[in-house]
């Protein structure tokens, strides 16, 4: 015999709506779900769990009285708006499955007793952005043109991350949630976000933005990182939000990638975008942005490139096919270091298998191999 369950019909609408569904649509779609709404008909187990599978909720929220508030813990900035604490569903269940692993390698290393991290929080918003530059710089033991050694943005882009990483913070690359290729994460919703604690720093940088657009996420986030400040951001129109911080992160973002004093030296000799970009190894839109900041081209000169080269970018994604290798992509998704440590941990007895799986969102075989041939 089937079981049927009572449910509170309020949440049913709220899981629609939280799922990012037009409600009306959803029923007119889905009329024996109207029915548990009108509660003239009750939802077995089975449909309730293929309902909440539907809209990406945990199964045991529907049986709560009512629905609960879901707040990301970090404030999450919009350039030219004030900051939210509310993100589309795709981000919220990206932050949980990062918290997740950083709450998970944080307990970790401090069961074997790892120190602190010495760079978190060594600076707070009334630093210079010159002052962080040169620690950061220091301590991945970087040269102010490190970026002029590499052929490419991708060759730019791996050193980077491996320095990074080397110092103890974990970077995901991603544009879906986990594996889920029909959850997008969108660019202009949500270029990274970064979730700072003395241990396990975690970044999180949207794989379908551009590759060297991703280059400047990365220090916007360390710079988050240095002043022990966790946030999200968008970046629209590469312009930061209108925070003290975020405009901090942003020119200590700038200053690493493009000092001020090559570029003002370059552009007397060349006053050319593409070559300077070519030169420092960033996206064009970020030499666009640093010019405009040190007064080299005007606002109007600025917009106009910008928006030329976005519908560039979207033209290009466009006429991209395939979905690359699935095992080099996982190790950008989970980070090459923190499956490292899943792994040991598993071969230490201190944690089971089916946590491993659930902790990295890869499943037995598929597991194995990835952790016996693809992480190093």
């Amino acid at each position: 015999m089937k079981t049927e369950v009572t449910i509170n019909p309020t949440l049913i609408t709220w899981a629609i709506a939280r799922a990012g569904f037009d409600v009306d649509k959803f029923l007119d779609n889905n009329p024996t779900i109207q029915k548990w709404i009108e509660e003239v008909k009750k939802p077995t187990v089975k449909q309730l769990e293929h309902f909440a599978h539907k809209v990406h909720i945990p199964f045991g929220y529907l049986f709560l009285p009512e629905p609960p508030k879901e707040t990301i813990p970090f404030p999450f900035f919009r350039t030219g708006n004030q900051q939210t604490d509310k993100v589309s569903l795709n981000v919220f269940d990206t932050i949980q499955i990062l918290q997740r692993r950083q709450d998970w390698i944080t307990e970790y290393l401090q069961d074997n007793e790892q120190e602190p991290l010495s760079f978190v929080g060594r600076f707070n918003e009334n630093a210079t952005a010159n002052e962080v530059v040169a620690d950061i710089r220091n301590t991945l033991e970087l040269q102010p043109n490190w970026a002029c050694n590499f052929a490419t943005w991708e060759e730019t882009l791996a050193f980077i991350t491996n320095k990074i990483e080397a110092i103890g913070v974990f970077i995901n690359f991603n544009g879906i949630v986990e594996n889920n290729t029909h959850r997008p994460i969108p660019v202009d919703e949500c270029r990274g976000f970064v979730l700072v604690n003395p241990y396990a720093p975690f970044m999180f940088v949207n794989a379908a933005d551009a590759k060297a657009a991703q280059l400047f996420t990365i220090i916007h986030e360390l710079a988050h990182i240095w002043l022990g400040e966790s946030a999200g951001f968008d970046n629209q129109n590469l312009m930061p939000a209108d925070d003290p911080t975020e405009k901090l992160c942003d020119a200590i973002a700038a200053e690493f990638l493009v000092p001020a004093s090559s570029l003002i030296d370059i552009w007397q000799d060349k006053p050319s975008i593409d070559y300077a970009r070519r030169y420092f190894k960033v996206s064009p839109i970020v030499i666009a942005r640093r010019a405009l900041d040190l007064g080299l081209i005007s606002r109007g000169t600025f917009f106009t490139f910008y928006n030329g080269y976005i519908e560039s970018f979207k033209q290009k994604k466009e006429n991209l096919k395939g979905g690359g290798d699935f095992y080099a992509t996982t190790r950008k998704r989970v980070s090459v270091t923190f499956a490292s440590y899943v792994n040991q941990a598993v071969n230490q007895n201190k944690l089971l298998y089916r946590d491993a799986y659930k902790i990295t969102g890869l499943k037995g075989d598929t597991y194995q191999k990835f952790v016996t041939q693809h992480l190093h």
